[in-house]
């Protein structure tokens, strides 16, 4: 990374944001730097029913649909900020990108909603959608779960779950520099929580405080459902693919549980995008890293040999 560049990542990176005081403040924030010019003729909300509550999802369809195909995304901000309106030109461009339809799912959101209030409202929106295939005339195959960050971390949970429940089961997840531990400490068995948690915009600080206001309940720290990591096994999960940032803390746990998913005998690519930070999906669409991820996600969903521009596959 350019000498310049590094010291003004961390200048940004303010080491004493206390977000668990000021977390609502962040989401008006996150809120307002993205706004969502909503291309009305490409989007539709709709709401999944839940007992008498209501989850809002929100439809996107790329202006050229290549198939049937579908993508259910997840959005990051560390179960506590973002939303569907945060995230909308991210799914817009994602579903421009791909040529599927992407259902974006606004998930309670903690600490008002703690674990596993999140978790459980976009299982059920994918079994709604898993068991209701008619709707978007597709096939369970046409269906690939994704999200960035804790939104990742919610895929995976999701897939797990699907395994125990039985219920469902995806054939593919995207998991984009997910959030896969517990600890973001200095106890963390991962090198990349020192290397990179103090000077690149994510601080391994802004991490535990996310943690600390999505657990309400320290045993659920432990949870697989929390923490994938830490799954008891990993048979049966969907073909996965995994793509890591070089300058993240959350680097290495991401690419762990790729490679622990494969001591199961699940199919998985890990890729690490060189020179990028966390969270680089919703950069403009236009931007290095997008248009290098997007590359390795078509070829991923069109069951292409990936030849990515960033660092070969771990």
């Amino acid at each position: 990374m350019h000498p310049i560049k590094k010291t003004i990542l961390k200048a940004l990176s303010y080491p004493y944001l206390n977000l668990k005081k000021y977390y609502k403040i962040y989401r008006k924030l996150l809120n307002a730097i993205n706004p969502s010019f909503k291309p009305l003729y490409n989007l539709m909300d709709h709401k999944v029913m839940v007992g008498d509550r209501e989850i809002q999802v929100r439809l996107f369809q790329p202006k050229k649909q290549k198939s049937n195909n579908v993508l259910i995304f997840f959005h990051g901000g560390g179960w506590v900020t973002g939303n569907i309106d945060s995230y909308t030109n991210v799914c817009s461009n994602m579903a421009n990108q791909t040529g599927h339809k992407v259902i974006s799912v606004n998930y309670r959101l903690a600490p008002e909603h703690p674990f596993p209030a999140g978790v459980e409202d976009c299982y059920h929106v994918t079994r709604d959608i898993f068991l209701n295939l008619d709707i978007l005339k597709c096939k369970q195959t046409d269906i690939t779960l994704i999200g960035d960050s804790a939104g990742g971390n919610l895929a995976a949970a999701v897939s797990l779950m699907a395994r125990d429940r039985g219920e469902f089961l995806p054939t593919k997840q995207i998991l984009l520099y997910p959030a896969t531990y517990y600890d973001h400490s200095d106890t963390s068995p991962f090198n990349s929580i020192r290397d990179n948690g103090t000077d690149y915009l994510l601080t391994s600080k802004r991490i535990q405080d996310y943690w600390d206001l999505y657990i309400s309940n320290d045993e659920d720290r432990f949870s697989p459902y929390a923490a994938p990591l830490l799954a008891e096994n990993l048979f049966n999960q969907p073909k996965t693919l995994i793509i890591t940032a070089e300058y993240d803390p959350l680097r290495d746990e991401g690419e762990a549980y790729g490679m622990r998913l494969r001591e199961y005998h699940n199919e998985v690519k890990i890729y690490r995008m060189e020179d990028a930070l966390h969270g680089f999906i919703s950069l403009p669409w236009d931007s290095e890293h997008v248009i290098k991820c997007y590359n390795i996600i078509n070829q991923f969903l069109n069951e292409e040999i990936i030849e990515s521009g960033c660092r070969d596959e771990i």
